[in-house]
């Protein structure tokens, strides 16, 4: 596969002049951007991946919903729906996809919404009564009809964005140059005891003067399903099942796992079918299942005994009450000039 990769070299400088083109359009204004009167802050990151976007929306939830009337807008990537879709309480995650759901079901008090179309996404959401007063675009780093008043960038420390190739030699969906875009890039997914050294060579390899950030994603101490739950401590060592469909499942096997424990390893975003679900029962042959949160929304009602779900977050090494304070300000000052 690393050899195809090498010998597709062509196509990524194909694929990279293509859309270098389609940036410079935007750029100059040949291709219209569309603003709006309200605080938006654009999450995404420039490769394909696993890189922590839904931890990231989750954690600007829960620092502004206090004060501020929230709404979230991704494209719903592999629903079974189209257009624009405001969530309620008749959805599931095929209707709106499996991250917008589980946002959905967390945070029961905010809009979640899906709309391939961005700027349409946009324009609905300021139509409800109860409009929101920021919006929170989940992977729309590259989508560039729409000029949000705030980006984010995230890289994974195991693959950061500069030490990588276009498509499809490498994972970018971009050249390395978009990161000039961004107001704010976070390197996500770092050990815990990431040393300033280590972070300051990753800041002079970036070279840019934007303020960067280093997270990692933070397991629970418990395993939930809807009715109970049970302390990690006290299962890791219990024969079990797990269970992921997401991009880079290595650190959630790593978290739970025993040497006896079984895995069961999916595609990112896998729809399961009723031959996924025998398999799973009979893998499991009635042992606990412990799953990821953005699958079990897809598995929950799929009649499956003793199945919970691993919740995660976004914590920063250090400086996070920094990143806070760069996100109010933005959203505040915009807040106060509307």
């Amino acid at each position: 596969m690393i050899i195809l990769r090498y010998l597709l070299f062509p196509f990524s400088i194909l694929y990279g002049w293509i859309t270098s083109i389609r940036n410079f359009v935007f750029d100059k204004g040949i291709l219209k951007s569309y603003s709006f009167d309200i605080p938006i802050i654009a999450v995404g990151n420039l490769s394909v991946g696993g890189t922590g976007k839904t931890p990231q929306i989750e954690y600007l939830i829960r620092l502004l919903s206090p004060n501020y009337k929230i709404a979230t807008l991704s494209r719903g990537y592999k629903r079974k729906s189209d257009g624009f879709v405001l969530a309620d309480s008749n959805s599931n995650a095929e209707i709106l996809g499996d991250e917008p759901f589980q946002i959905h079901q967390k945070f029961p008090n905010i809009h979640v919404a899906v709309d391939a179309q961005r700027k349409n996404g946009i324009e609905q959401l300021l139509k409800l009564d109860n409009k929101p007063e920021v919006i929170l675009l989940d992977d729309a780093f590259q989508h560039r009809k729409v000029k949000a008043g705030f980006y984010i960038l995230l890289s994974s420390f195991d693959d950061l964005y500069f030490n990588d190739f276009m498509l499809p030699t490498g994972n970018l969906r971009e050249s390395r140059t978009g990161a000039k875009r961004a107001n704010v890039i976070i390197i996500t997914k770092c050990p815990k005891d990431l040393s300033e050294l280590a972070q300051q060579n990753i800041i002079r390899k970036i070279g840019l003067n934007v303020p960067i950030f280093f997270s990692f994603i933070d397991y629970d101490s418990e395993v939930y399903n809807e009715f109970e739950s049970e302390k990690v401590e006290e299962i890791i060592d219990v024969d079990k099942l797990l269970l992921a469909g997401i991009a880079k499942p290595e650190p959630f096997f790593a978290y739970l796992q025993a040497e006896k424990n079984v895995k069961l390893v999916y595609p990112d975003h896998h729809h399961f079918s009723e031959k996924d679900i025998e398999e799973i029962k009979n893998k499991a042959n009635n042992k606990l299942i412990i799953t990821t949160e953005k699958d079990y929304v897809r598995l929950k009602n799929q009649n499956l005994k003793s199945l919970f779900y691993l919740p995660i977050k976004s914590s920063f090494i250090s400086k996070g009450d920094d990143f806070n304070q760069t996100i109010l300000n933005y959203v505040g000052t915009s807040t106060r000039n509307r």
